[in-house]
């Protein structure tokens, strides 16, 4: 049955996630606390050259709420940046300068590529700005980031076009964009339990060096502290600079990974 929005029938609209899912998503203090609790068996991931990692926080989240993740990977030895432009209130296009500059600031320094990892709103930018920067970027990671598909299919659109004061619909082109193939190699965490996102707007098309993720029972709200999660983002940022290969679902969190194909099952 196609979906509707202001009651006006649209072939391929995507409903945001359901009350039941939404509210489920308090458990992402468990996932926060198996990370703690499993944190020597996460200390076994692939490391890789110690290159830059950029983390960009998820919409109305802070540089606060990618620490786990910028801990967790500098334990690793990579060289791990905060954003530095306080909380995230939205607005793609209002962002992209300082985005930018930030980028510029951390590759100028290292004179490296550098990696980006986006949580949610955050993992728009980072496609973004692989779109904008390709030499700087060495490699995108996205968790829950909705940026395919009808993007509009959140629980967060209204809070999203009230603090940005940007429409969905806004900057058409510039989404189309960024939902397609990147100049660099990239891959989308997400989960079908994700209470914030319907996980069909995570989707990148799969290609010799894009991949979908997908992480069982994860929440929105717990896949930068989930420990399957974190995994997943360690593996890939170790892959040398200017190859790729699809990650392994094997090791001590294979039970937590869905097959590749299952990403195409609508």
């Amino acid at each position: 049955m196609p979906d509707t929005r202001d009651g006006v029938p649209g072939p391929g609209r995507l409903r945001p996630p359901g009350l039941g899912l939404l509210l489920a998503e308090t458990r992402a203090l468990f996932e926060f606390n198996a990370s703690l609790l499993l944190s020597p068996l996460l200390m076994r991931a692939p490391r890789g050259d110690g290159h830059p990692v950029l983390a960009l926080p998820g919409f109305l989240a802070s540089d606060l709420s990618m620490a786990p993740m910028r801990r967790y990977l500098g334990e690793l030895g990579y060289e791990t940046h905060a954003w530095r432009m306080g909380r995230n209130l939205g607005g793609l296009a209002r962002m992209r300068e300082g985005l930018r500059a930030r980028l510029a600031e951390i590759h100028g320094a290292s004179r490296r590529k550098v990696s980006l990892v986006g949580w949610s709103l955050g993992g728009v930018y980072a496609r973004d700005l692989a779109l904008q920067a390709p030499d700087m970027v060495r490699y995108v990671i996205t968790l829950g980031s909705p940026f395919a598909n009808d993007v509009r299919a959140t629980n967060a659109t209204a809070l999203y076009e009230a603090f940005s004061g940007e429409r969905v619909e806004d900057f058409a082109e510039l989404r189309e964009a960024i939902a397609g193939e990147l100049p660099v190699p990239a891959t989308s965490i997400y989960s079908r339990g994700d209470g914030v996102v319907n996980w069909r707007t995570c989707l990148l098309h799969p290609s010799g060096r894009a991949e979908n993720i997908e992480v069982y029972l994860a929440s929105h709200v717990g896949l930068g502290v989930n420990p399957a999660a974190l995994w997943a983002v360690a593996d890939r940022l170790a892959q040398p600079e200017g190859e790729f290969w699809p990650f392994d679902r094997a090791g001590p969190f294979a039970i937590a990974y869905a097959p590749p194909e299952r990403a195409v099952s609508v």
